[in-house]
């Protein structure tokens, strides 16, 4: 498929409901409206096309922005290029999950992690702590660097009420991350969570909530999902 077949297909996919809630949660600029679930309908005939999965970003459509996510090669793309793509990511979705999910199974995922999460721009900043909790998430604890870990962890106890709102909700996320898939700081997540209490979040016009991280965490510990390391950070 070339770049304007996979467009007219985004296109003709996408639906007014789902548009709106896009917009509703956050997207900005153009907006088709294509259901996830839809959209990886598209991937097998993008993922082997690294142009094509490029061009799909470049586009600044959310549909093909989001489809880039899921057909880039993460092996492949150059750190130049995900500088770009975190510029672009005006909203969460894009921030937290297609940027921060390529940058982590990237050979770039903790040199940018570190760059971002220190960035003064709320969607850059909230993509770096995405990227490090989605790194925590796919790679074995041996390869980790564990002693850097428990900085953050205590940094996020010290300073995640007084961050940028989706910093704030990533920043959860990243000790929720340890806590779950890293068996030797589990209980110093655990520990944080409990100290940090309840994280605050604006939503907007959602009924998205804020997961509550001790709970969180001893959920999937019952469920036997303590030290599981996930294939691919890539959704």
């Amino acid at each position: 498929m070339k770049l304007d077949d996979v467009m007219i297909e985004l296109e003709d996919m996408g639906n007014e409901q789902t548009r709106s809630t896009w917009i509703r949660h956050g997207a900005q600029g153009s907006v088709y409206g294509v259901k996830i679930g839809d959209m990886k309908k598209l991937v097998k005939h993008v993922k082997k096309n690294q142009e094509l999965a490029l061009s799909l970003y470049e586009t600044g459509n959310f549909d093909a922005m989001y489809l880039a996510g899921l057909t880039v090669d993460p092996k492949k793309i150059e750190k130049e290029t995900l500088q770009k793509w975190v510029k672009k990511a005006n909203w969460y979705l894009l921030a937290e999950y297609t940027v921060a999910g390529v940058a982590s199974e990237s050979k770039y995922a903790l040199e940018l992690a570190r760059e971002w999460m220190n960035a003064s721009d709320e969607m850059v900043a909230t993509c770096g702590w995405s990227t490090y909790a989605n790194y925590v998430t796919i790679t074995p604890d041996d390869e980790l660097d564990l002693e850097e870990i428990q900085k953050l962890l205590q940094q996020v106890q010290e300073t995640i009420h007084t961050q940028q709102n989706r910093v704030r909700y990533m920043m959860n996320s990243f000790v929720m991350a340890v806590g779950i898939c890293t068996k030797s700081l589990s209980e110093e997540a655990r520990r944080v969570a409990d100290h940090i209490g309840k994280v605050h979040v604006d939503v907007g016009n959602t009924s998205c909530k804020v997961p509550y991280a001790p709970e969180y965490i001893e959920k999937a510990i019952a469920r036997g999902k303590l030290g599981q390391k996930k294939k691919t950070a890539i959704c």
